[in-house]
């Protein structure tokens, strides 16, 4: 049976090893992201209403996965690990959302103006122009918090995990600034949901 200065150790070796091998950019990831944005120009420069949709609903719907399950389902989580279990969670996930927010934020924004375009609900003569309106105020809301205050946190926490002796307690704290906002655009985008569901209905 293992003491707890073994687990501790063990948990703090852990810890040093991902510090000394974190990618604050995960660079394996980059090709895929090129991909997709390369993806998302063609289909607004070909002006396909099938891929512009797909561009948007795509990133609208990991968008508000990603902001519900870790403001509502993760954060909690977090809130009762120790800093040893919060600081090996955030060294592995923290990365990749470096890439993916900025990523599907740009895709759902992108892909969303251009299929208002190409519906002609930017118009003031369309039925739901207050609706779209709406919508557009929530998401420039969300993406300002996305890009201006969880990815800033995001890469505060990676530098400090590239320390060689990380602070536990500044990275709790900057971890609980990441789930708490992302909970808030989660609440947001629960906002969004009835606003796209009414248009869609309209």
């Amino acid at each position: 049976m293992k003491t707890i200065d073994e687990v501790v150790n063990r948990t703090s070796e852990s810890t040093e090893r991902s510090s000394r091998t974190l990618q604050i950019v995960p660079v394996r990831g980059l090709p895929v992201v090129a991909a997709v944005l390369v993806g998302l120009v063609i289909a607004i420069a070909t002006n396909r209403l099938w891929a512009i949709d797909f561009f948007h609903v795509v990133g609208g719907g990991i968008w508000t996965a990603l902001d519900l399950f870790l403001g509502f389902v993760l954060g909690p989580i977090l809130g009762r690990c120790s800093i040893g279990a919060r600081t090996e969670l955030t060294s592995r996930l923290m990365p990749k959302m470096v890439l993916i927010m900025p990523t599907v934020v740009i895709c759902t924004l992108a892909g969303g103006w251009q299929l208002a375009r190409h519906l002609g609900y930017l118009d003031a003569s369309f039925s739901a122009h207050g609706w779209i309106v709406a919508s557009f105020i929530v998401v420039a809301v969300m993406a300002v918090v996305a890009l201006g205050v969880l990815e800033p946190a995001n890469i505060a926490v990676l530098f400090e995990l590239k320390k060689p002796e990380p602070n536990g307690e500044v990275i709790a704290r900057l971890m609980r600034r990441f789930i708490f906002t992302a909970g808030i655009t989660g609440a947001m985008q629960v906002a969004t949901l009835v606003i796209m569901t009414r248009i869609a209905t309209t």
